[in-house]
């Protein structure tokens, strides 16, 4: 796949990432955070960015683990946050760094792509750290589908890190008040007329606590429900764009009929769902004004941590099937390690790798951080940390399922140019066009089709 698409035209394709791609005057611009200008690599000083934690405790661990590190390898050190998230910049300014011969030596990321850093040729090939690290702590959690995302042509070329779930949440007491067995709820439509059997706006509590506004879980919900209906970026090869069909047209049809403020569903929508950010429905959801979300576990172990009374109440379930029965069951690589070409200390940044999976290290950060931060590695489940939180076993069973969902590109595996989509914003514009009134689901699913179609001619994969 990376060998028939140049790294020039995967640039040109990939360049616009972070800029919305959303028409002013309306609700859905992109959510982020301030970004950051990356600190300089240098040799003999190890140069680490990382990812904000929602737990500061776990992230106080990672940052103690890496200090310590560092100090007892007689290395100065710089260590500073990012925002990695794909709509960000992060990428950009990655190649730049490494085009310019001075990149950090390891980032510690979620969200950015790694077949599209590899097609760029930024990283390192981290192979020999991965093996390492399987022939001390087992195999790659099977349900994380690592090898598909982070495995290219037989390399590694990042280091699976961390696994995690998405978590969906619904309010139990609610559905129970209603008569509602939360097992029974396995489809989106499902989902979507229990939301609204439990919404009392009068009384500021709203059933549906999901966004198609372009942040981490707006792309979960959203690609997520194209999938359920049928919908598809490309065919199985992953370089024919498929996008306008009749499936997707009927899952744009969906969103419309959710998010129509004057329709059926009205009722279930909480004040300003449409151009939600990620924290916002962490927020509702612990303030017990929605009764349904999908997030990563922060939700639930915020809750769990300050008592919060929602908590006795909160039910997970599985992630919803699609229309036609299908299983999306599987976890994520929720982090991963990755070291820069060229970067001035290599050598130093794959010792570093594998300190911070040292269960000595490993484990004390994951059993704080409440679900969030869960192994990559099978060996480091151990029955200390299944021990510290009931739903943990509920996780590793999630990440564990040898044949997971692919996630948003199936049929294909990812490839570079299928991760290109997500950064420019196209499917939730396309959902937001809908919404909005200012497309038909036919006219919007033809705009976003034409738009990926210049992504992947772009990148050289001729349509």
């Amino acid at each position: 796949m990376n060998n028939k698409i140049t790294r020039r035209k995967l640039l040109q394709s990939t360049a616009a990432t972070g800029l919305g791609l959303v028409a002013a005057g309306n609700s859905f611009s992109a959510f982020g955070q301030d970004e950051m200008d990356l600190p300089e690599g240098a040799a003999g000083k190890l140069t680490v960015i990382h990812r904000t934690e929602y737990f500061e405790a776990a992230q106080n661990i990672f940052r103690e683990t890496v200090t310590e590190f560092a100090s007892a390898k007689g290395a100065e050190l710089d260590i500073s946050t990012t925002n990695a998230e794909a709509f960000g910049d992060f990428l950009g300014k990655m190649t730049a760094a490494v085009r310019a011969g001075n990149p950090p030596d390891l980032a510690y990321t979620s969200n950015v792509s790694i077949q599209q850093m590899a097609a760029l040729d930024i990283v390192e090939d981290v192979t020999d750290v991965v093996e390492e690290a399987i022939s001390r702590y087992g195999r790659v959690m099977p349900g994380i589908n690592a090898e598909k995302i982070g495995k290219i042509d037989g390399k590694w070329y990042s280091i699976p890190f961390i696994a995690n779930t998405t978590g969906t949440f619904f309010r139990g007491d609610k559905l129970a008040e209603k008569g509602i067995d939360p097992q029974s709820l396995k489809t989106w439509q499902q989902r979507a007329d229990a939301a609204l059997a439990i919404s009392d706006p009068d009384g500021e509590f709203w059933g549906w606590g999901n966004t198609v506004n372009q942040s981490g879980d707006g792309w979960g919900i959203a690609s997520g429900i194209l999938n359920a209906f049928g919908g598809h970026f490309t065919d199985e090869s992953g370089l024919k764009v498929t996008f306008y069909s009749p499936e997707s047209v009927a899952a744009l049809e969906f969103v419309k009929k959710i998010y129509d403020r004057n329709g059926e569903y009205a009722a279930m929508l909480p004040p300003g769902v449409e151009s939600w950010g990620d924290i916002s429905n962490n927020e509702a959801y612990l303030a017990g004004n929605i009764g349904y979300t999908h997030n990563a576990f922060s939700v639930y172990a915020a809750a769990k941590r300050d008592n919060n009374p929602v908590f006795p109440d909160t039910v997970l379930l599985r992630q919803p099937e699609l229309n036609d029965g299908t299983s999306t069951d599987g976890g994520q690589v929720g982090g991963w390690l990755t070291i820069f070409k060229n970067a001035p200390n290599v050598d130093l940044a794959k010792e570093l790798a594998l300190d911070l999976l040292n269960p000595e290290n490993f484990t004390p950060m994951s059993s704080v951080a409440g679900g969030l931060l869960m192994p990559a590695y099978e060996d480091l489940w151990t029955d200390e940390l299944i021990s510290a939180d009931p739903n943990f076993a509920i996780i590793k069973e999630q990440v564990s399922v040898e044949e997971p969902w692919i996630g948003a590109s199936w049929p294909a595996d990812p490839n570079p140019l299928i991760d290109a989509i997500r950064p420019q914003g196209i499917l939730e514009q396309a959902m937001g066009n809908v919404i909005a009134g200012r497309m038909t689901a036919d006219e919007a699913a033809q705009d976003a089709h034409n738009k990926i179609v210049d992504i992947f001619e772009e990148g050289g994969a001729m349509q």
